[in-house]
Formats: C-alpha cells, sequence, structure tokens
C-alpha cells in the first residue's frame, strides 16, 4: 500500500488539507514541498512510497523536475491539476491526474490507482 505519501503544493490552506485527507485515509504525509527545490531533498533522503504533485508551483515553476526524479527511483506518483489535460508535459501524459478541487474520494481513488 502507498501509505507514505510527499505532498507537493504550493498553497499552505490546500497543503493542509490534503494531510488531514492523508490522516484520514489511513496514509502517511512523507512530507509536503511548495517548490521543486524543496522536494528533491526529500525525495532523495527516501521514505516515499508514493506522491501527490501540483502541477503549477509558485513562480511559474512546474514539478516537472520533481516528477522526472520520482520516474528515475520508480516512485508512483499523480499530477494534481485544476487545468485542462493539456497542460501535462507530453513524457507524463500517462500519469494518472487527479482534478481540482479535492475531495477525499478523488484523493483516496488516485493514490488507490498508484498500488
Amino acid at each position: 500500500m502507498n501509505s507514505r505519501v510527499l505532498l507537493v503544493e504550493d498553497e499552505p490552506l490546500i497543503a493542509m488539507m490534503l494531510e488531514d485527507f492523508l490522516e484520514a485515509l489511513d496514509r502517511q504525509c512523507a512530507g509536503t514541498a511548495d517548490s521543486v527545490s524543496a522536494a528533491l531533498p526529500m525525495i532523495e533522503a527516501g521514505a516515499i512510497d508514493c506522491a501527490i504533485l501540483d502541477v503549477n508551483l509558485r513562480g511559474g515553476e512546474k514539478s516537472w523536475p520533481i516528477a522526472a526524479a520520482l520516474a528515475e527511483r520508480d516512485i508512483p506518483f499523480v499530477f494534481a491539476t485544476g487545468g485542462a489535460d493539456d497542460m501535462i508535459a507530453d513524457e507524463y501524459r500517462d500519469r494518472p491526474i487527479l482534478q481540482k478541487p479535492f475531495t477525499m474520494d478523488g484523493v483516496e481513488k488516485a493514490l488507490d490507482a498508484l498500488a
């Protein structure tokens, strides 16, 4: 089971809501990052089973380097986006999408699909 989940989300209130969802779903938050530079050391440190990646981070930053680091380590992840699928970089179009606004049911289904 994907129990230790890395959250990459630049909106603090949304990140806190996702942490609450994980707790209610009996999953553990492996850490929360709001940028590529914050997330990469967490991935390097290990102890992550899967991740939820917000596509668009602060300052126009995209989460593609995080996705690449996870893919290199065979750690499954889902992209979180409020936009159309065409925002996803071509090499990641086969990855699952979690649509915003988040629901606990949506988060649970997305994580279960990664198992």
